[in-house]
């Protein structure tokens, strides 16, 4: 770990000294993101994670890594969550040696996980109390954008939060929206996964009974490809079944499952029935259940076919 003097330094000599960042998720998005926050010039506190590649990757760019989340909010004064759902985030937030412990009156919490609304206003509450704030910011696009800072975020904030933080969010989004007060962008999130989601269910079902009845994969989308029914998810998504290329769309089949299930708890909290949600959700779950959980999205097609005896196996990539 670096030394705390190495840490003051930092926070001395950056050009954005007024927010000090801290972070927490180093995974496929996160690394991406925390890697665009600290290049353009915010000095960053990270939680360290056994997988040493991206924490190595982020002290040599001058980041400063620490051992507990506590440590995180205790040199933050605004914290980046990029974990995978709900459950992580409120250990995150409440565990031993969690947020709560350390963090700092005026301070933000910003989520940029896909999350279950009921928690995230949970959370809203309890940190409300302690004068901090929580936002959610969850993302859209690929790590690939990740990486480029061309992400996409829905951001559920106060017009003066939002204000605050949007100079952060540049560093690492291409398309920064705000869609309401707290809660929103998580609400927003499950709708937009919903829509992708829906879209992944029904690609591979069209796949396997075109299939079925003598329609190749190829022969399917030179019909699809241009046409009305053509879009940017279609295009990402078939890149599996036509060309084997598996990072196509990195997004796992369990994670699929868990934002429909929170599209599900979302519903249910308002009362209202979501078949097609649910439809959506028992084929990712299938899929899962039979052992596909980190798999991706793209590969739902795969599965799909295979149970309807029809080989949607893609060529091997070249």
């Amino acid at each position: 770990m670096q030394h705390a003097n190495e840490w003051a330094r930092k926070m001395a000599t950056s050009t954005n000294a007024g927010e000090q960042i801290g972070f927490i998720g180093l995974g496929l998005m996160g690394h991406g993101i925390a890697r665009n926050i600290v290049d353009k010039g915010y000095p960053l506190t990270f939680l360290g994670r056994k997988n040493r590649g991206p924490a190595e990757d982020m002290i040599a760019r001058g980041a400063i890594e620490v051992s507990t989340a506590a440590e995180v909010a205790a040199r933050s004064t605004v914290i980046f969550i990029c974990v995978t759902g709900s459950r992580q985030v409120e250990d995150v937030v409440r565990g031993a040696g969690g947020l709560k412990d350390t963090l700092k009156p005026g301070s933000v919490v910003v989520d940029c996980s896909t999350s279950d609304p009921v928690s995230t206003m949970a959370l809203a509450a309890e940190l409300v109390a302690l004068d901090v704030t929580l936002v959610d910011a969850p993302l859209s696009r690929t790590p690939k954008e990740a990486w480029e800072g061309t992400l996409d975020t829905m951001v559920g904030a106060s017009d003066a939060m939002f204000a605050r933080l949007k100079p952060v969010l540049d560093t690492w989004a291409g398309r920064v929206v705000h869609v309401g007060q707290t809660g929103d962008g998580h609400r927003m999130k499950l709708l937009n996964n919903f829509l992708s989601l829906g879209y992944a269910a029904l690609y591979s079902e069209a796949l396997a009974l075109a299939g079925k009845v003598g329609i190749s994969p190829a022969r399917f989308d030179s019909v699809i490809r241009n046409g009305r029914m053509d879009c940017g998810f279609y295009q990402t998504f078939m890149r599996w079944t036509l060309e084997g290329d598996r990072d196509a769309h990195k997004f796992s089949l369990a994670n699929a499952v868990k934002d429909l299930t929170y599209l599900e708890s979302m519903a249910d909290s308002v009362g209202m029935v979501n078949p097609l949600g649910n439809a959506a959700k028992n084929s990712f779950a299938g899929a899962v259940a039979a052992g596909g959980a980190e798999l991706y999205v793209p590969m739902l097609a795969t599965h799909v076919g295979r149970i309807n005896g029809v080989d949607l196996t893609p060529p091997e990539k070249t």
